[in-house]
């Protein structure tokens, strides 16, 4: 870790604890090398914070592109390993960004939802999670977080102190789906986008 990522990963580490009382489940199952996707519910501003002082590793994070441009919080975003992505969340740049951090052995958190739930259920999760899944050969682990609304949720403008969970999942391989995708057609291939993106918001439900 750089030192401003470790330190900002400290920092953020305690307060998780102390002010959110926060408890870890299965983090042993994120490998401490080599590119992951850690795919998790999105409820909170404090999510990928969250996941990220979890881990013993670094990993990067996305952050919309005109952050890049403010002084010092640019610098400070690229510091902890912010990936620019338009304010979609995506588009080919984006995308290129994405796969290039996983294509030389970084992890990346991501939001197969896309946005925070207005209301902390789960919501339908959009198909771009799975073409980043398919265009790349990394693991995913399925990542749920829970009582991260109540502490934190889009409706708050402060963190309250409620226990939160941060639950790290086995990792999917989708082998099948990636191979079958060589030689899929157009609309094939759409389809299989969305059906890994659903099979990981599944198993994020399931936790």
């Amino acid at each position: 870790m750089t030192f401003t990522y470790r330190l900002t990963w400290f920092a953020f580490r305690g307060f998780a604890r102390i002010w959110f009382r926060s408890t870890v489940i299965g983090a042993n199952h994120v490998p401490l090398t080599g590119s992951v996707i850690l795919a998790a519910n999105h409820n909170s501003f404090a999510d990928p914070p969250l996941v990220g002082s979890a881990l013993p590793r670094e990993i990067s994070y996305l952050a919309r592109d005109t952050l890049f441009n403010k002084p010092f919080l640019g610098w400070y975003i690229k510091k902890l390993n912010g990936v620019p992505v338009n304010r979609d969340g995506g588009g080919g740049p984006g995308l290129k960004a994405i796969l290039d951090r996983l294509n030389i052995g970084n992890g990346i958190v991501l939001f197969p939802e896309g946005t925070r739930s207005p209301d902390g259920t789960l919501l339908p999760a959009k198909s771009g999670i799975g073409l980043i899944v398919a265009k790349s050969t990394a693991p995913v682990i399925p990542i749920r977080l829970k009582g991260t609304f109540e502490a934190w949720g889009r409706h708050l403008t402060y963190p309250k102190r409620k226990p939160i969970e941060i639950h790290f999942g086995e990792p999917l391989y989708f082998e099948e789906l990636r191979a079958e995708l060589l030689t899929a057609d157009k609309p094939r291939v759409k389809i299989i986008y969305q059906e890994i993106a659903d099979q990981i918001m599944s198993h994020i439900g399931q936790m």
